[in-house]
C-alpha cells in the first residue's frame, strides 16, 4: 500500500492487481464482459443467401426470430468469453410494434450514405477487466419511427444529409427515458447488475424492463442422423427457481457449467426457446411450440400461449413494469453468478439487494475512479480527462465474441475444399483453414461488427494504455495459424478476407514492446520473435504478391483508403494496364523500417538475428530508392509539385501521374525512423557491411536521406524524403488552403475544391473534388469518404513522423505553421498543434460547443446530452463534425493516446530521451506521481 503522503500510482490499484492476478495466476477476471455484437443480424457470417447479399438475407425485422448460427447481439449485453450464454436488456414502451431488444439502423441500401445506427446510445464507463461498467441507451416514449427512418432516408440523394432519429421528433419535449445499465464484479463468478430508468418527459409514462438471459444456440446446427431423434439432454436448459424467496433463473449446461440468475422484487419470469420461427419467417412448421420471438408475443401481443407454461426454456426474461412520474427514476437489480459462485449464492442468506449490492456498486466506482485518476496526466482539464475516459472506456465496450468458423461456413455453402464440385465463386473460399472464435475489438459494433486487421492495429495503441497485454494477444492473434493464410496474407475482413489492408502490424508490434518495457511489465523478447517471425512470412507475401514488376514498387488496391483515388483501385483498371501506388510503395517502406527496429531489439540479446538487421535496411534503401527514382522515367515524385503521386502505367508503355493531392501523396512523409547512432559500432560487422552496401551504389540515395549522416546526438534517419523535400512536402500539408484544417490533416487538399482532378478514359471522365463531409459515390458502399474528411489513424502516423524526424533534426528545423503565416515551429511544436486540433474536435470550445456535434442542438445543450461523447468514423474537413459510423472508437479512440502523450513529455525530455520516449511517457508519468506528496 502507498504510503500516508504518497499519492495512489497505477500498480497501486485494484484494478491494476486484477489486470496482474489475470496474467500472473491466471485468474480469469475478464471471463465475462461487453462481448455480444450490437448487430449480428446482415453480417456474411449469417448469410446463407445463393447471391451473397448479406442485408436482405438476415434483416432486422427476422432478426427477433431467427435463431442466429454464429453469435449474439443485444442492448448493453455481456457474455462469458465463449459466448455459450449471454445476458441484455429488452425494453417496450408500450407503443413499439415490436421489443426493444436490439439496435436499429438502416442497410446499405436503405440509407443514403450507406448502413448507419439509427438510435442513441452510450459507452460512459468501463475498466479493462470490466469489473464495472456502465452504459446508457435513450429510449424514446412515443412508438420508435421505423419505418419514416426507412422511407425518408431512402428518398434522400447522396447530395443530402441523413435523415437522423432526432429528425424525426420522437425526442421533443423530452419524451424519452434515460436507462443506465451498471454492472460490477463480485468476483470473476459473480456480476451485479443495476438498470435505472429515468423519465425525462413532462407527463408520467409506463415502462417495460425485461432483462434477458439466453443461451446461444449450439444445437440445431448439429443435427441428429437421419432416422435418429435429437437427445435433448444434451441441450442447454433455463428454468424457473426461488432462491433466498425471490425469484430467479438457472442456467445448466449438460457440456459443463451452470449460472443463476437472482432477480429483485417479483417480476414475472418469462420463458421460451432460442429457436428459429419457421412459420413467421418461411411458412414452415416450426420444430417445438416456443421460439425466439416469444416473449416478444407475449409482452406486445398479448399472446400468454408464446411462452412456456412449464418455465422452461432456453431464452428467459424477467418482465418489470415500472410507471413513472416527470424525472422519476426506478432502479431494478440482480445477480449473475456462474459456476461456484452459483453455487455459493444459492446457499446465501440475507438480502442480496441491499447494503452489501450497494457498498459492492460504490466500491468498485471508486476503484474505477482512482485507476483513470492515476492514468489520466494531471495536466488535462476536466474535461481533456472525460474525453480520455470515454474513449478508453468506449474501446473496452467494443470487445465481441467473433466466431466464424469459414472452413464449415463453406461447406454448408456448398464450397468446402474436400467437395468434388466446390462452388469456386462463394466469398472467401480460399480461406477455409479460418477458425475465428476469440474476443477482438471491433472497430464499431453496430456499422462495423466484425475486425478489420488494419483498424486492430491502431486500437492496440490506444488499448496498450490500459491493457498492454490485451494487445500483445489481439496483435498476434492475427498472425497464428488459425488467421494468418498459410501464403502470409494477413485477413482483413469478414466481406473479402483475401482483401488488402495496410501492413501495420509491425509498427504495432514494435510499439506495443517498446510499452511494456517502458511500463515494467516483464519484457517479453519470445513474444516479440514469435511476432517476427510471422512477420516475416506476411513480409514475404507482400513482396511476392504485390511488387508485380519486381522493382521495388507496390500496388496493393484501395488499401483502406476506399475512395481516395480516381477509380476504385481494387478493381480492373479501366485503362488497361497497372497503378504503381505512392501509399502501397510507403506502406512497405514502412515496414521495411519496423522490421528492422524489431530486428534491432532482437539482436540485443540474440545475434542470430544480426543479418535480419541487414536484410530489412537493404530493403528499405531499395524501396525508398525506388520511389524517388532521378532520370527519363516518370516516377511518384513531382519535382515541379513537390508532392508523390500515383503513376498509372498503360499497356502500350505509357505513364502518367494521376496528380491528386491525396494522403495517398503523404504516407511517404510516414515511411521514417531515427536509430540510435550508436547502433553500427555497437555492431561492427553490421556497419561495415552497410557502409560497404552503399558505398558501391552512391546514386542510391541521390533522391532520398542519406542515411549516413548524422543528426542530433549523433542519430541516424531512414527516411524517404530529403531535407528539402520534407519541407516542401510539409508546406503543402500545413497549409490551410490544402490539408491543414482546424481539426487535423485533412485526406483530400481542399485545392481540389475549385480544381477537381479530372481524367478521360475513352469517353467516360472521372473526377475527384474536394468532399469535406458524406461520399457522393456508392464506391465501396458509400459509408466512408477519404476525399476530404480527417481520419485519426493517419493522423497519427503524421505524428509520429513528425517527432522522428524532431528526434534527428532537433530544434534548428523549424517550419511555418500554418504555411504563410510567419510563425515558424519546431518539427515537435507541430506535432503538439495536431494533437490539439486532433482533440479539439471533442472538447468544448471557448462557446461551449462541442465540433463532433456540429449544429445538433440537444447534444450541444442539453445537460442530459452534452458530455456524453461520441467517436466517430471520420469527421468534417472544415468543421470536425462527426461522420460515419457513431461508435467507432475503435481506431478514433486515438485520441486518448494523443492527450496522454503530450501531457506527460516535453520537447526537452523526447529529443534528449529518444524513440523510447514515445512510449514510456506512461512510466514518467507515475515517477512524478510518487514524487508528489
Amino acid at each position: 500500500m502507498p504510503k500516508a503522503n504518497q499519492r495512489t500510482t497505477i500498480s497501486d490499484t485494484e484494478e491494476q492487481r486484477r489486470l496482474d492476478q489475470e496474467r500472473e495466476q491466471g485468474i480469469s477476471w475478464k471471463a465475462w464482459g461487453p462481448y455480444l455484437s450490437e448487430r449480428q443480424w446482415g453480417t456474411v457470417r449469417e448469410d446463407y443467401s445463393e447471391s451473397g447479399d448479406s442485408w436482405s438475407y438476415l434483416s432486422h425485422d427476422h432478426a427477433r426470430s431467427c435463431a442466429y448460427r454464429w453469435g449474439e447481439d443485444g442492448l448493453a449485453g455481456i457474455s462469458d468469453d465463449q459466448q455459450r450464454l449471454c445476458f441484455a436488456l429488452a425494453m417496450w414502451n408500450g407503443r413499439d410494434p415490436i421489443l426493444k431488444e436490439r439496435l436499429f439502423g438502416l442497410t446499405n441500401g436503405e440509407g443514403n450514405h450507406g448502413e448507419d445506427v439509427k438510435e442513441y446510445y452510450f459507452y460512459l464507463d468501463s475498466t479493462p477487466t470490466h469489473s464495472y461498467m456502465r452504459y446508457l441507451y435513450k429510449y424514446p416514449q412515443t412508438a420508435f419511427p421505423y419505418r419514416d427512418l426507412v422511407e425518408t432516408n431512402r428518398h434522400r440523394s447522396r447530395q443530402d444529409w441523413e435523415y437522423e432519429l432526432l429528425d424525426t421528433g420522437v425526442f421533443n419535449e423530452n419524451r424519452y427515458f434515460d436507462v443506465f445499465v451498471d454492472y460490477a464484479k463480485e468476483a470473476p463468478d459473480h456480476i451485479l447488475i443495476s438498470i435505472t430508468a429515468c423519465n425525462r418527459g413532462p407527463d408520467p409514462a409506463e415502462l417495460h424492463l425485461l432483462p434477458t438471459l439466453w443461451w446461444r444456440n449450439r444445437w440445431a446446427w448439429n443435427p441428429p442422423a437421419e432416422g435418429s431423434q435429437q437427445d435433448s439432454s444434451l441441450r442447454p436448459t433455463l428454468r424457473e427457481v426461488r432462491r433466498g424467496g425471490r425469484p430467479a433463473i438457472e442456467a445448466a449446461d449438460p457440456e459443463g457449467g451452470q449460472a443463476l440468475l437472482v432477480c429483485q422484487d417479483d417480476p414475472a419470469l418469462l420463458f421460451t426457446e432460442n429457436e428459429t420461427n419457421l412459420t413467421r419467417l418461411y411458412g414452415q412448421a416450426n420444430r417445438c411450440p416456443f421460439v425466439k420471438d416469444g416473449i416478444n408475443d407475449a409482452v406486445v401481443n398479448k399472446q400468454s400461449g408464446a411462452v412456456n407454461p412449464e418455465h422452461v426454456g432456453t431464452k428467459a426474461a424477467a418482465h418489470y413494469v415500472l410507471t413513472l412520474a416527470p424525472g422519476e427514476s426506478r432502479t431494478v437489480r440482480l445477480r449473475l453468478a456462474i459456476d461456484a459462485a452459483a453455487t455459493r449464492l444459492t446457499a446465501a442468506d440475507g438480502d442480496m439487494f441491499g447494503d452489501a449490492f450497494t457498498d459492492l456498486f460504490d466500491r468498485r466506482k471508486r476503484e474505477a475512479d482512482a485507476f483513470y485518476a492515476c492514468l489520466t496526466p494531471s495536466r488535462l482539464n476536466t474535461d481533456e480527462a472525460n474525453v480520455l475516459r470515454q474513449a478508453l472506456a468506449s474501446m473496452l465496450w467494443s470487445k465481441q465474441v467473433y466466431r466464424y468458423d469459414v472452413g464449415i461456413w463453406l461447406d454448408e455453402h456448398g464450397a468446402g475444399p474436400f467437395r468434388a464440385r466446390r462452388d469456386s465463386t462463394t466469398r472467401n473460399g480460399h480461406w477455409h483453414h479460418m477458425e475465428n472464435a476469440d474476443i477482438i475489438s471491433m472497430p464499431d459494433k453496430w456499422e462495423y461488427p466484425w475486425y478489420a486487421a488494419w483498424d486492430l492495429a491502431f486500437h492496440v495503441i490506444a488499448l496498450s494504455l490500459v491493457d498492454p497485454d490485451f494487445g500483445k494477444q489481439q496483435l498476434e492473434l492475427m498472425l497464428s495459424d488459425r488467421y494468418l493464410h498459410p501464403n502470409g496474407q494477413i485477413p482483413a475482413y469478414e466481406w473479402n478476407f483475401g482483401d488488402v489492408n495496410p501492413p501495420v502490424h509491425a509498427w504495432a508490434t514494435i510499439f506495443v514492446h517498446r510499452l511494456i518495457r517502458g511500463r515494467n511489465h516483464p519484457d517479453d523478447v519470445l513474444w516479440l520473435e514469435r511476432m517476427f517471425q510471422k512477420l516475416l512470412l506476411n513480409f514475404t507475401w507482400w513482396l511476392n504478391r504485390k511488387d508485380r514488376e519486381g522493382h521495388n514498387v507496390f500496388e496493393g488496391g484501395f488499401l483502406g483508403l476506399d475512395n481516395i483515388g480516381v477509380f476504385d483501385r481494387s478493381a480492373p483498371l479501366p485503362t488497361g494496364g497497372q497503378l504503381e501506388q505512392a501509399d502501397g510503395t510507403a506502406w512497405m517502406a514502412l515496414f521495411s523500417l519496423n522490421m528492422l527496429e524489431i530486428a534491432i531489439e532482437l539482436t540485443r540479446t540474440n545475434p542470430t538475428y544480426t543479418g535480419m538487421t541487414m536484410k530489412f535496411a537493404e530493403h528499405f534503401l531499395w524501396i525508398a530508392s525506388a520511389m524517388t527514382r532521378i532520370g527519363d522515367d516518370i516516377g511518384m515524385w513531382d519535382e515541379e509539385d513537390g508532392f508523390f503521386y500515383d503513376v498509372l502505367r498503360r499497356p502500350d508503355g505509357r505513364a502518367e501521374r494521376l496528380k491528386v493531392r491525396s494522403m495517398v501523396g503523404l504516407l511517404p512523409l510516414c515511411a521514417v525512423c531515427v536509430f540510435d547512432g550508436s547502433l553500427l559500432n555497437t555492431v561492427p560487422d553490421l556497419g561495415k557491411r552497410f557502409r560497404d552496401f552503399l558505398a558501391a551504389r552512391p546514386m542510391m540515395v541521390s533522391g532520398m536521406h542519406d542515411p549516413r549522416l548524422p543528426g542530433c546526438e549523433g542519430r541516424r534517419l531512414a527516411s524517404i524524403l530529403t531535407e528539402e523535400r520534407l519541407r516542401r512536402v510539409l508546406a503543402r500539408m500545413l497549409d490551410e488552403e490544402e490539408f491543414l484544417s482546424p481539426y487535423g490533416i485533412r485526406s483530400l487538399s481542399r485545392h481540389h475544391a475549385d480544381r477537381p482532378y479530372r481524367l478521360s478514359v475513352d469517353g467516360q471522365e472521372f473526377q475527384v473534388s474536394y468532399l469535406p463531409a458524406e461520399s457522393d459515390s456508392g464506391m465501396f458502399g458509400g459509408n466512408s469518404n477519404w476525399r476530404g474528411p480527417i481520419w485519426m489513424p493517419v493522423n497519427a502516423l503524421i505524428i509520429r513522423a513528425l517527432l522522428q524526424y524532431y528526434l534527428y533534426f532537433g530544434n534548428d528545423f523549424t517550419v511555418e505553421f500554418p504555411t504563410g503565416s510567419g510563425n515558424r515551429l519546431t518539427l515537435y511544436e507541430v506535432a503538439e498543434q495536431l494533437s490539439k486540433r486532433l482533440s479539439a474536435i471533442f472538447l468544448r470550445n471557448e462557446d461551449g460547443i462541442r465540433p463532433v456535434y456540429g449544429g445538433t442542438d440537444k447534444f450541444q445543450k442539453d445537460p442530459h446530452w452534452r458530455d456524453h461523447i461520441l467517436f466517430y468514423e471520420y469527421f468534417h474537413g472544415d468543421n470536425g463534425a462527426g461522420i460515419g459510423a457513431s461508435h467507432q472508437t475503435g481506431w478514433t479512440g486515438l485520441v486518448a493516446r494523443f492527450l496522454h502523450l503530450f501531457a506527460t513529455t516535453t520537447a526537452d525530455a523526447f529529443l534528449h530521451g529518444g524513440a523510447e520516449a514515445l512510449v514510456s511517457a506512461p512510466r514518467q508519468h507515475t515517477q512524478q506521481q510518487k514524487q508528489h506528496a
